[in-house]
């Protein structure tokens, strides 16, 4: 197929089984596993992942605390959650906003949160709730995207995006970059009243089979579905052939590999 294919840019039938079939293969899980890694859950320990998505951070989790401890995921989208209970594994997902978490004070050992963050409304409630649910000397482990001149793979195609599909789809593919410094994540979650901070810049490989799919994964996997499958073909044509063009050192023999950089921000309550 090429990409003056109309089928191969129909909206997927639900977004949230786009994300775990793209998203978490192409850079979620690589991100997640360092996450994790880090988090350091033990055998037999609690853990809730808050902003669970579709629960890759949940289902690594559960494998380290085995069939002694308990995970719990939570999501404010009902469609995220049907995904991740599809997956099978032994976890509690429930639906609730990170700014008021439908769980009781003090009932885990590690509150875990992948590139959340940034999208919450007030996110200084989020972290005093993530605090609220740990038990004394818990720990959290957050990330959030570093600024997108950090990830140039991703500012490649925001900016094609700005180019060929209008201002808001290259502002929705910046979206999950904020400008925070390392100065501004500390000061929040020691705001927030936790101790011990410590701040690492984590970096891992988002891969694709190319330039085309690289933008098809982000069209069916998230808000940019809309605007990108409402061009023309010859405007996806030129988007794409953008894209390729800018990123064309970062091409091997399986596809398209890029960085992306990340904070975590580490703590206990």
């Amino acid at each position: 197929m090429t990409t003056t294919d109309p089928e191969r840019w129909q909206l997927e039938e639900a977004s949230a089984q786009a994300y775990e079939r793209y998203a978490v293969a192409s850079w979620s899980l690589a991100l997640a596993e360092q996450l994790v890694a880090l988090a350091a859950p033990q055998d037999g320990e609690r853990v809730v992942d808050v902003a669970c998505g579709t629960g890759i951070v949940a289902r690594l989790a559960a494998q380290r605390v085995g069939e002694r401890g308990a995970v719990v995921g939570v999501d404010l989208n009902d469609g995220m959650l049907d995904v991740a209970r599809a997956q099978g594994a032994a976890i509690d997902w429930r639906r609730g906003d990170a700014e008021a978490l439908p769980l009781d004070d003090e009932a885990f050992d590690v509150v875990v949160c992948q590139q959340g963050l940034q999208f919450f409304p007030h996110r200084s409630a989020a972290l005093a709730e993530m605090h609220r649910v740990l038990a004394p000397g818990g720990r959290l482990a957050l990330s959030v995207m570093r600024p997108i001149a950090h990830n140039a793979g991703w500012g490649a195609l925001a900016d094609a995006l700005a180019r060929h599909a209008g201002a808001q789809a290259g502002a929705m593919m910046r979206a999950p970059f904020p400008d925070w410094d390392a100065a501004e994540l500390r000061e929040v979650v020691t705001s927030a009243g936790f101790h011990d901070v410590r701040l690492l810049i984590v970096v891992a490989s988002a891969r694709y089979p190319s330039p085309e799919e690289l933008v098809r994964w982000e069209a069916a996997a998230s808000p940019l579905a809309g605007p990108l499958s409402a061009l023309s073909p010859e405007t996806r044509a030129a988007l794409i052939d953008d894209v390729a063009a800018a990123i064309a050192d970062r091409v091997d023999d399986d596809g398209v590999v890029f960085p992306q950089e990340t904070h975590v921000v580490l703590a206990r309550r």
